[in-house]
């Protein structure tokens, strides 16, 4: 049973990494897409389609019988409805916070890094929800400042308006997090995503008629004419969105909820890998070294403190 069980372990490992390769090359498909079609057009353009690609998941998966959430009284369809839409919500600031940072110039592999600074927020923001944060945490926080310090400034003390925007989108994305740990036991995950990742796709709409498509739709629809834009588009929603979630719900079981993190962090590191090797992009040294120190600090926050029950069980 214990053999079968480590085995388990292994391949849902191997799963969130490859989940983690996913997301981390989304950040190419980020920066392709909305210098092709614009930042707002990609981000609700890929967020309705992913919410399409759901709706078939979950068609799929009700028909098979997996899904064991599915809401049945009223009160879980107003659950389920409200967390899709808070969920959808924040992720529409963050997500367009992101987009535009990249295509205001950040190379891919700083906005992987500045965005995984998520995971070091949810500790924090959780004081005000009276949890403890470890010293493992703050230590983490003081060598992220240091991170961000060299990954950020070049030359003067100026941080650049993409910085600015990458850093609000990771608050956002904590803020996501603790929406979904408050609602993801109360219903089914990927119904939540699918109805988040349309409330996603519609907000973004509004502006991007207003700043992208204004009135002239024969000039907007002829930036899809070519795959510059279909095909960062089509993998951002599949594999990022919808492929990519339901791996990591899959991925997600048996695993320890901090290794688990810990190993969906490893789409920092994909990103900058991503923009080498696809974009062609280089860091200078300094960068690198706060990408690094970053990654550290990433690390070292999910790490579990000896003082954790839960931990010395697991």
């Amino acid at each position: 049973m214990k053999t079968t069980d480590k085995s388990l372990q292994r391949r849902n490992s191997c799963i969130l990494i490859f989940t983690s390769f996913v997301w981390g090359i989304s950040f190419v498909a980020q920066s392709e897409g909305g210098d092709a079609i614009g930042p707002l057009s990609f981000n609700s353009i890929r967020s309705i389609i992913g919410s399409l690609v759901l709706m078939v998941v979950i068609a799929i998966l009700d028909r098979v019988g997996i899904i064991t959430k599915k809401p049945v009284t009223k009160e879980q369809q107003r659950t389920l409805l409200l967390g899709g839409v808070l969920c959808g919500f924040v992720l529409c600031i963050a997500t367009n916070l992101q987009q535009l940072a990249i295509n205001l110039g950040s190379p891919v592999g700083k906005a992987g890094f500045l965005t995984a600074c998520y995971i070091l927020l949810v500790p924090i923001l959780g004081i005000f929800l009276k949890r403890k944060c470890g010293l493992n945490v703050w230590i983490g926080v003081v060598i992220a400042i240091v991170g961000l310090y060299l990954l950020c400034i070049d030359g003067e003390f100026v941080i650049k308006t993409p910085d600015i925007l990458l850093m609000l989108c990771a608050l956002c994305f904590s803020v996501h997090i603790m929406v979904i740990d408050h609602f993801s036991p109360k219903v089914d995950g990927l119904r939540m995503s699918c109805i988040q990742f349309m409330v996603t796709g519609v907000i973004t709409a509004v502006p991007m008629c207003i700043f992208e498509i204004k009135g002239d739709m024969s000039a907007w629809l002829g930036g899809f004419a070519n795959l510059d834009a279909w095909i960062p588009l089509l993998y951002a929603a599949i594999f990022s969105c919808a492929v990519g979630y339901t791996l990591q719900i899959i991925g997600q079981k048996g695993l320890n909820p901090t290794v688990a993190s810990l190993l969906m962090s490893l789409e920092s590191v994909f990103s900058v890998l991503a923009g080498w090797v696809l974009l062609k992009e280089k860091l200078s040294t300094k960068e690198l070294m706060g990408c690094v120190l970053i990654f550290v600090a990433v690390c070292l926050a999910q790490l579990p403190t000896r003082g954790s029950k839960k931990t010395q069980e697991e």
